[in-house]
């Protein structure tokens, strides 16, 4: 493997940058190739293309969790600090709910004042302050992803890497998700999220990374976009996604 992951000691213009030449789970057989971008503090970029065009792979990339990568990776912002939310929840099957929470917290140092009035805060902002020490296990599919949005906030990384973070989500909780959202990147941190869900995209994201057949087709604001589409100056993102997939 030949990648390289910097966390350089500077604060820096981003807060993640990626160049990634090739990537796969075999040296000789890439599934992405010539995949480079950027995500500025306060910027939320989205990562967007059909099924099997290689934003999963993109997104492990960067993760690190890839076994045959040529590129490099840099971390930027004041702490150097991430945070992942994946599209499948990932939970300990004997923790509840709260041990989750004060696993991540005691990971990354944070303290046990702040801990519990932040945690506290974001369990009733999602609403699962009943289910506090429950365990995830037997939680739907929305209440599970719920924890894995509250473990990120939590954490206030400088740059968020979300996959498909509206899936399972009710109205009510993908609001509340938009709208601590929207206060972390008024805090700097930046975000790029991966999904499928085009019309809240377009309404949210300052930028876009169009991926299709493991290498980008379009990037760039909506309007460059467009351009890079063909599509008319007034055309909905999905517009631009069908015509360049």
């Amino acid at each position: 493997m030949n990648q390289e992951w910097s966390v350089g000691e500077k604060e820096t213009s981003y807060v993640l940058k990626a160049a990634i030449q090739k990537a796969g789970y075999e040296a000789d057989k890439a599934i992405i190739r010539d995949i480079n971008l950027q995500v500025g503090p306060g910027e939320l970029v989205g990562l967007i293309g059909p099924n099997g065009a290689g934003k999963s792979t993109t997104v492990k990339t960067i993760m690190g969790l890839m076994p045959s990568v040529t590129g490099k990776v840099e971390i930027g912002g004041r702490h150097k600090r991430y945070a992942y939310v994946p599209e499948q929840p990932v939970y300990y099957e004997y923790f509840t709910l709260w041990e989750h929470l004060r696993l991540a917290a005691s990971v990354f140092g944070i303290t046990e004042a702040q801990f519990e009035a932040k945690a506290d805060r974001l369990l009733q902002q999602f609403r699962l302050t009943e289910q506090k020490h429950h365990y995830p296990m037997s939680f739907s599919k929305g209440m599970q992803q719920k924890l894995m949005l509250i473990i990120a906030f939590l954490l206030e990384p400088d740059i968020y890497i979300v996959d498909e973070p509206f899936v399972g989500l009710d109205p009510r909780a993908t609001s509340d998700f938009l709208t601590l959202l929207q206060s972390e990147l008024a805090r700097g941190a930046g975000v790029l999220m991966s999904t499928h869900v085009l019309d809240t995209a377009e309404k949210i994201c300052q930028s876009f990374v169009l991926i299709n057949q493991g290498s980008i087709v379009a990037q760039g604001t909506l309007d460059q976009v467009r351009r890079d589409a063909g599509c008319a100056e007034d055309a909905a993102l999905s517009d631009c996604f069908l015509a360049l997939t």
